[in-house]
């Protein structure tokens, strides 16, 4: 497809795998079972039993998320199936961030947690949103989801304490016991396992049938078995550093290199604009590895229209594949005129926290190719509805992966699982994303691939007795 067509009225050629693929994720539990043959009355018992928090030592460990809080939940269901994952920071980064993570949120997903979560007996919390338009805007989104989400919407525009705008939301079910507000720790607890809902059932259907995730995901069509994975650097210090980062990822056998930049400054000598210094880096970086060698820039929404502009055409003339998240997300005016005057492809999502905006920047012409963190769309689920809006619309869709091992575990099913998804992102030094705990560590192979996990549900087994050495407590 010729990337300058409006894709207003592009319909992709791959509908039989999106109506497949959704099909699965209505009923996830069925569709494991229907993959394998298996009745759905022959399935064991996933009424959840347990729950525990595990609080490990995470001192000796290198935090690709900061803060990552070293908690990792376990749900143990009726039948002695377990699942568990570590609680990385998406959740932390949507709920109780103001700062530079948010900055490419859109107005009416400017949302934080009240500092006095009010968790009681029926459930009510209450979200503070920036002006009383953005609150109407999250209540009416919510209102449209809230069949398909465990919180419903109680609707009110300003809080009857503080009168801020604002919005009351609902949980489901129980949350606790009581008229009282829950204490600190159980408080916790709720807001962890609503937060990782969807990640925290999502190997159960697996393992119940005995299938990684990526082929109940893939609606019995065809998967990949593997992905080319590339590098993704840090924010590194200097100008300098750059060149000998890229060189130590080519020798260990990636085929490809994402330059995070840093501050674009020179090891020594007077300060410079910042993104000149990025231009030094992705000079150097070309020369250093050659023509034949994939790379990619992602400042990470740091730079403005003028800039994103002179250094996409750079990018340009030396063969970048991409440019990721070149000006803020909620410039869609600017995005849209990098797509139009740039060659290489724009990678936009990171910082879009609804699937319905997805769909408008696509509309629109503001994106190239579809980057999503699937903590922020729903989980598994919402992010293969991304993906496969992404390929009706013949667009690639490339998941984030930066973090833990379920982390990057959870993208890389959905990566296998869509058809429109083709690389893998390593963080790098690659040894940044292990944990103790967890027996198989990500790692390409000699032709630069990262292998498929065999083992059912996620497929990244806990080591037991590593995980006792670690903790220091288990919350019940």
């Amino acid at each position: 497809m010729n990337r300058k067509t409006s894709r207003r009225n592009f319909i992709g050629t791959s509908t039989g795998f999106a109506a497949a693929g959704l099909a699965s994720l209505a009923n996830p539990i069925a569709a494991a079972a229907q993959s394998v043959g298996v009745k759905p009355g022959d399935l064991p018992d996933l009424t959840i039993k347990e729950v525990k928090v595990y609080v490990t030592d995470i001192s000796g460990i290198h935090k690709l998320n900061s803060p990552e809080t070293g908690e990792l939940v376990s749900i143990v269901t009726n039948s002695g199936m377990r699942g568990t994952t570590r609680l990385a920071t998406a959740m932390q980064r949507r709920v109780g961030s103001t700062g530079p993570a948010r900055a490419g949120r859109q107005e009416h997903h400017a949302v934080a947690a009240d500092p006095d979560l009010d968790y009681r007996h029926e459930g009510t919390r209450w979200i503070r949103c920036s002006t009383r338009r953005a609150a109407r805007r999250v209540w009416r989104g919510w209102r449209r989801r809230s069949s398909k989400r465990n919180w419903s919407v109680w609707g009110r525009w300003s809080c009857p304490a503080t009168r801020q705008p604002g919005v009351a939301l609902r949980l489901r079910g129980a949350t606790a016991s009581g008229n009282g507000a829950l204490d600190p720790r159980r408080r916790h607890m709720a807001e962890l396992l609503h937060r990782r809902r969807r990640r925290l059932h999502v190997g159960h259907p697996g393992k119940a049938v005995n299938q990684p995730i990526y082929k109940i995901l893939s609606g019995g069509t065809p998967t990949k078995d593997r992905i080319m994975a590339y590098a993704s650097s840090q924010h590194l210090p200097t100008v300098e550093d750059y060149v000998p980062d890229v060189l130590k990822a080519k020798a260990l056998g990636y085929r490809g290199y994402k330059i995070h930049p840093g501050g674009g400054q020179h090891a020594t000598g007077p300060a410079i604009p910042s993104y000149i210094g990025h231009m030094e880096e992705i000079r150097e970086v070309r020369k250093a590895v050659g023509d034949e060698f994939a790379l990619m820039h992602d400042p990470v929404q740091r730079y403005n229209r003028s800039e994103a502009m002179t250094v996409g055409r750079l990018l340009d003339d030396l063969n970048y594949a991409w440019f990721e998240d070149p000006v803020r997300t909620t410039d869609q005016e600017g995005l849209i005129q990098l797509c139009a005057a740039l060659n290489l492809p724009i990678h936009v999502g990171e910082f879009i926290y609804s699937i319905a905006d997805f769909a408008e920047y696509i509309k629109r012409d503001a994106l190239d190719v579809v980057r999503l963190i699937a903590d922020n769309v729903g989980g598994i689920s919402g992010a293969m509805r991304v993906g496969l809006l992404a390929d009706a619309h013949g667009l690639e869709c490339t998941p984030h992966n930066w973090g833990n091992v379920p982390d990057m575990a959870l993208h890389f099913h959905v990566e296998l699982a869509l058809p429109n998804s083709y690389w893998f992102e390593m963080p790098f030094p690659e040894e940044y994303a292990d944990r103790p705990e967890y027996k198989d560590k990500f790692r390409i192979n000699k032709d630069g691939y990262i292998l498929a996990p065999t083992e059912p549900g996620l497929g990244y087994p806990i080591d037991r007795d590593a995980l006792d050495k670690v903790t220091k407590r288990i919350d019940r």
